[in-house]
């Protein structure tokens, strides 16, 4: 429990901390001025640069707003009674629009957004982790949210930042170093090695009380190297001798939900054939496998892959890989019933083409499509092969 006074001291700290931060690049995030009776929660992985856009559509909003960081450690002892301190607090100021960054370290924080949402005021919210979010939306807050997701920089906005054009150079710079934005301002990866033990540590081990939290990190390490491979519970829990199965796919669940990796099913048009075929593991932004993994050497061939991933990610589609007698990488699945395929191939030689194009006309066939495109790091080329039509283009020209 906090006294008014210390809620008063530390909002206004934050708010003259707010007015000396340069909120750089302009995210995309239209919309925003036309919510009403609706609160926007904004989620992703720490660090990626959520509290920004916050900041950014502070400073945009046209009306008196308070910001309220969870994560400032003078707030560490609030709790739900100190949300009424809070809110003497909002109606002595006049304010109309609420900020709160980080806002799911506060138990029973979707209760209060609920009232002010029926009171009228605005609501901008961030977090880091989506189940707990999703959780508590779901229960409280049905129907009266938005929900969204911001990622580490793209390559586009990896471009704009660094005032650089599309081409086979930024595209290799973009897929070493990343879209996190501080590693960007510093060009210091042990920047990169903080947040990826942070996420383990703080937004996994201790809020969900694992004990061994070595497992944990030993697992995390072992997936960012495996970036781009298939991966079954079974083996993971053989590999790191865990007991049970539930307990290696909870492991998985919270590695997931903090943003940190994604897996990938297998294209099945059974949902339970799905769950148990192996997934492929992606990592969130490239500058992590590069800093903390410990066996990817000069792998450009799976580096490429998973920036394809994540530009396919950030789209909101649903994403699978084919694996019949050969492989497709992905199958996107958008508004029409036909999928879109994409091949991922650093480089077309006389070693891998046929692999390659066998792989994506296979699942051409399956699907009875007859476009399809494989993604390289600097080829453009075409081939028509029966009626098919494979396309070759460069990452940086497809990405931007």
């Amino acid at each position: 429990m906090l006294t008014k006074l210390i809620l008063e001291e530390v909002i206004d700290s934050q708010a003259e901390r707010l007015k000396m931060i340069d909120t750089g690049l302009k995210r995309d995030f239209p919309g925003f001025k036309s919510l009403t009776s609706h609160a926007l929660i904004v989620t992703g992985i720490r660090r990626c640069g959520k509290s920004t856009l916050l900041q950014q559509i502070n400073k945009a909003v046209e009306t008196k707003t308070l910001w309220l960081n969870f994560e400032d450690p003078r707030l560490a002892g609030f709790d739900t009674d100190d949300f009424n301190r809070l809110h003497e607090i909002v109606v002595s100021r006049g304010i109309d629009a609420l900020f709160f960054d980080e806002v799911q370290n506060i138990e029973g924080w979707e209760r209060y957004v609920r009232f002010r949402l029926d009171e009228g005021y605005k609501v901008f919210i961030t977090g880091s982790n989506a189940s707990m979010l999703s959780r508590e939306l779901g229960t409280k807050l049905t129907g009266r949210h938005i929900s969204s997701e911001l990622f580490p920089f793209s390559y586009r906005e990896f471009l704009e930042f660094r005032n650089l054009l599309p081409s086979a150079e930024s595209a290799l710079e973009y897929m070493n170093s990343g879209g996190f934005p501080e590693m960007l301002k510093t060009g210091m990866p042990e920047i990169l090695m903080h947040i990826f033990n942070d996420i383990v540590v703080r937004d996994i081990s201790l809020r969900y009380g694992i004990r061994n939290t070595n497992v944990l990190q030993q697992l995390a390490v072992w997936l960012v190297s495996e970036t781009g491979k298939p991966v079954t519970g079974n083996s993971l829990r053989k590999i790191f001798d865990i007991g049970s199965s539930s307990s290696i796919m909870e492991y998985l669940s919270h590695l997931n939900n903090a943003y940190l990796f994604f897996f990938v099913p297998r294209f099945s048009y059974s949902s339970k054939v799905q769950i148990v075929n192996p997934k492929k593991v992606y990592t969130v932004d490239n500058g992590l496998i590069t800093a903390n993994s410990v066996s990817f050497g000069n792998d450009f061939g799976r580096l490429l892959e998973n920036m394809v991933y994540m530009h396919l990610r950030r789209q909101k589609i649903k994403i699978s890989y084919f694996a019949e007698k050969k492989e497709c990488d992905f199958v996107v699945f958008g508004a029409n019933r036909k999928p879109s395929l994409y091949q991922a191939c650093w480089q077309l030689s006389s070693d891998n083409i046929d692999r390659e194009i066998a792989g994506i006309t296979e699942a051409m066939d399956f699907f009875g499509v007859k476009e399809g495109v494989i993604i390289t790091h600097n080829q453009k080329d075409t081939f028509a092969l029966k009626g098919k039509n494979i396309s070759v283009v460069p990452y940086y020209a497809w990405a931007s």
